[in-house]
């Protein structure tokens, strides 16, 4: 659909549309959604937003808090329908089935980085960052070596083919192969510092991608490996690979931090190191996927937002979890992205998406939800907060969807919802018009009550804003030539030249952006008869202009200038203001000199100008162009009468000598008279 008079404003930081029935900041405007980016920001229960602009029916996430650490770097389903969680600063083992969680291990690692099922009922685990692989089997752990050189063990995948585990390591960038026994060897040793994750395809290929460079690397024996992508980038964060032999992979470019703990100092407990700083990690991210024969297509990416989560759904989808605002996103073939769940926590970390028992875990805080399914009639999309800019009166909602929804508003004048605010409206079936009160802050929610699955598609908010009056600041005045009176200081050098027109220029403060009108009018000081200073039918929108007065007599005059915003409103709604200026000196006759004469080396006149005041007199020998100045007698340029007596002996030697004398006005007219020396 075409759309007109687009404009974006900013709502609590996200771009969202508004669309003006005029070209003019004030009029009736609308909030307008009608993408995914516009549905974007707000809250999601139950429900996903497309990229093209749909929201329907998405997630249906539970909440089971995990108390025993903040942050969940790893998780596993169990086939008894619990969930294993690794988590970070105290590198616990959390097991949660149903809404209980409980400890049931604590390692001397900082952070259990990934897990992975192996050898039956044993799960392994990678830790951080004291280089060690854990196992946990029949309900005790143990280790199962401790890598020699690593203090970074960042992922560990089971290749069933090979009955081993690989993990990825640091800080030397080593994939090491281990058996059932304990029994390590480096099956890959990369021209890189880290090597962040790894994964094992159905054929026994193993995957493995890198920091710092973000080379995705694929292993096909000891020691024989190729570059399958060079992202450019900071790391390949995540790989998962399809039953078909599709690699996914995904990489970030980060700033403001590592993904690596800090190394505890020894003698110290290591749950007293500080939080990994992966919480304070930004950047932005990219999905690729890979086909079977390495060709490769990026299905996603994200400027905002770095992904630290990647799994493969029950549909072939791709899904990943983000590390600023918690958000889930999957992508189809047709690379159309959907946002499929928006978590209250900062990132997620993890996350199962295909089989019975799916989830996504949240960190810090830590938060565990499981999937209970998709939609749902408890599902429910609330909107970001839209600002007005200033308080407004609401029109009548509008939307477009597939099936019936239940729409409703609330209205505040605070950027975040509070106890100020209004309660949610009375539900709208149809059309209708908003009853929230006037504010300057709108939402708006949708629920799926009626219908599981309806798509909402489009969403209008009209409103019309309070209109502000414009306020002249200040009124100011120059020749056309220079925005100065052309003097540096008094009596000082002449720049510019004299005219009759006048720069008039103003300030205005226009709070809510009208498009404005002005008018102007001036008067002689002395007088109380206002002249208009436009042509008839003229309209001034500029905040300045070219004042011809050639015509008009000389004196001293001001100038009122009045704003209005009659352009943007109807005239029940028009404010004005005026401001006039300071004195204004129209003068466009040039000075004259009187008894002009010279005695000896002394020339003496007098300098008389019809408005003054006089502003320099200066002098030169005549055919040069070196000009001397000379003060009046007083020694102070301030009237329109000066008298002067000046000594040239130093212009002109002895004998006779034809003297120039230049006499300058306020207003830079000029006169040259000249007198002879004998």
């Amino acid at each position: 659909m075409k759309r007109h008079h687009r404009l974006f404003v900013t709502a609590l930081g996200v771009s969202s549309l508004l669309v003006a029935a005029t070209g003019y900041a004030v009029g009736t405007r609308t909030f307008e959604l009608d993408d995914g980016k516009d549905f974007e920001g707000g809250e999601l229960e139950g429900v996903a937003i497309d990229s093209s602009g749909r929201v329907r029916a998405g997630f249906n996430l539970g909440s089971v808090p995990i108390s025993d650490g903040t942050t969940i770097w790893a998780a596993l389903r169990m086939d008894d329908g619990s969930t294993l969680l690794g988590t970070g600063n105290e590198g616990k083992l959390v097991s949660v089935k149903g809404a209980t969680a409980k400890v049931v291990a604590e390692t001397d690692a900082l952070v259990i980085s990934s897990l992975a099922k192996a050898w039956g009922d044993t799960v392994v685990m990678g830790t951080l960052p004291d280089g060690k692989v854990l196992k946990w089997s029949g309900g005790k752990l143990s280790t199962l070596v401790k890598l020699k050189d690593t203090e970074h063990v960042w992922a560990v995948a089971f290749d069933k083919k090979s009955n081993s585990v690989f993990a990825a390591t640091g800080p030397e960038g080593k994939l090491w192969r281990i058996s059932a026994g304990g029994n390590a060897q480096v099956h890959y040793d990369a021209d890189e510092k880290q090597l962040m994750s790894v994964a094992v395809g159905p054929d026994g290929t193993v995957y493995a991608g890198a920091s710092d460079k973000a080379k995705l690397y694929k292993i096909t024996g000891p020691g024989r490996a190729s570059v399958l992508y060079d992202f450019a980038k900071t790391e390949v964060r995540a790989i998962a690979v399809s039953p078909k032999g599709d690699v996914f992979a995904v990489a970030n470019k980060l700033s403001g931090g590592s993904y690596a703990p800090a190394r505890s100092t020894p003698g110290t407990n290591p749950s007293a190191a500080p939080t990994p700083p992966a919480t304070k990690t930004t950047g932005s991210g990219v999905l690729y996927q890979f086909a079977p024969d390495g060709t490769p297509d990026e299905l996603l990416s994200n400027k905002s937002e770095h992904f630290v989560s990647l799994a493969i759904g029950d549909d072939g989808r791709p899904y990943v979890g983000t590390g600023v605002e918690g958000k889930v996103y999957s992508v189809d073939d047709k690379h159309s992205s959907i946002l499929i769940a928006d978590t209250e926590e900062r990132m997620v970390n993890a996350l199962v998406v295909a089989g019975k028992d799916r989830f996504i875990a949240g960190s810090d805080p830590a938060v565990l939800h499981p999937i209970r399914g998709v939609g749902g009639k408890d599902a429910v999309w609330t909107s970001k907060v839209f600002d007005a800019g200033l308080r407004a009166k609401w029109g009548r909602m509008s939307w477009l969807s597939t099936a019936a929804l239940e729409l409703s508003t609330r209205t505040g004048n605070t950027t975040e919802p509070d106890d100020t605010w209004s309660a949610w409206s009375k539900p709208m079936t149809a059309s209708a018009q908003i009853q929230s009160p006037s504010a300057r802050y709108i939402q708006a929610r949708a629920r799926w009550a009626r219908d599981p699955k309806a798509e909402l598609t489009e969403l209008r908010i009209p409103f019309l804003t309070d209109n502000l009056r414009a306020v002249l600041t200040e009124v100011g005045s120059g020749t056309s030539a220079s925005s100065s009176t052309g003097i540096q200081a008094s009596g000082g050098p002449i720049s510019g030249k004299s005219s009759t027109k006048v720069a008039l220029n103003w300030k205005v403060d226009n709070p809510d952006n009208d498009e404005l009108r002005y008018r102007l009018r001036y008067r002689l000081v002395g007088t109380t008869q206002w002249f208009e200073a436009l042509k008839p039918g003229e309209k001034l929108t500029k905040t300045s202009y070219s004042w011809e007065t050639e015509n008009l007599p000389e004196g001293i005059y001001r100038v009122r200038v009045s704003v209005t915003d009659e352009l943007s409103n109807p005239p029940d709604r028009v404010k004005k203001h005026d401001l006039e200026s300071a004195t204004i000196t129209v003068d466009n006759t040039p000075p004259t000199v009187a008894n002009l004469s010279a005695q000896g080396r002394k020339i003496r006149g007098i300098a008389i100008d019809g408005v003054g005041p006089i502003t320099r007199i200066e002098m030169a020998v005549g055919g040069t162009d070196e000009w001397i100045p000379y003060y009046p007698k007083d020694g102070i340029f301030d009237e329109q009468r000066e008298e002067f007596e000046a000594d040239v002996s130093t212009l002109s030697a002895q004998g006779p000598a034809l003297m120039a004398v230049r006499v300058y006005d306020d207003a830079n007219n000029f006169v040259t008279r000249n007198v002879t020396l004998k």
